[in-house]
């Protein structure tokens, strides 16, 4: 699945997108900021947790997770989901998770930290692709709830 099935999602639900693979890994926020030429709070960290059920948080790459934020919304304590989990619930690697091309419908939340950004850049299924979108159409797109749960790194 991984970059097919996001290619697939995103040719029904935004065919204006396209998606880019370069050559180099763009598996990691530095990584990724270096290949597009824009700062690391640009591209969209999507982070697999655990809440009772699989769930996706997509942030700026500045960013972390405010674990004391975290708690009081969602009633827990942060849980990432191990790499084979991950694959599993997203069918996409670490590196390359995005919140496209899923194999079952997962809830999708967007930290407030991406408001600072009219075009952003998630990963788009594998180690080497991404797509540049405009945040309010990624927000559509994948029906995210918007919270604030983030510090600065």
């Amino acid at each position: 699945m991984t970059i097919k099935s996001v290619r697939a999602e995103l040719k029904i639900k935004a065919p204006s997108l396209e998606i880019i693979e370069h050559k180099t890994s763009t598996a990691s926020v530095e990584q990724a900021a270096l290949a597009h030429k824009v700062h690391p709070g640009q591209i969209v960290k999507t982070i697999a947790l655990m809440v009772n059920k699989p769930i996706l948080l997509m942030m700026a790459g500045d960013m972390k997770i405010d674990n004391k934020k975290y708690k009081e919304y969602f009633k827990i304590k942060a849980k990432m989901l191990s790499s084979e989990e991950t694959e599993r619930f997203t069918s996409h690697p670490i590196g390359g998770v995005c919140p496209f091309g899923l194999p079952s419908k997962l809830d999708i939340y967007s930290d407030i930290s991406l408001i600072n950004y009219d075009i952003v850049i998630p990963a788009a299924g594998s180690r080497n692709s991404s797509v540049k979108v405009a945040r309010k159409l990624l927000l559509d797109i994948v029906d995210a709830k918007q919270i604030d749960i983030s510090v600065k790194k």
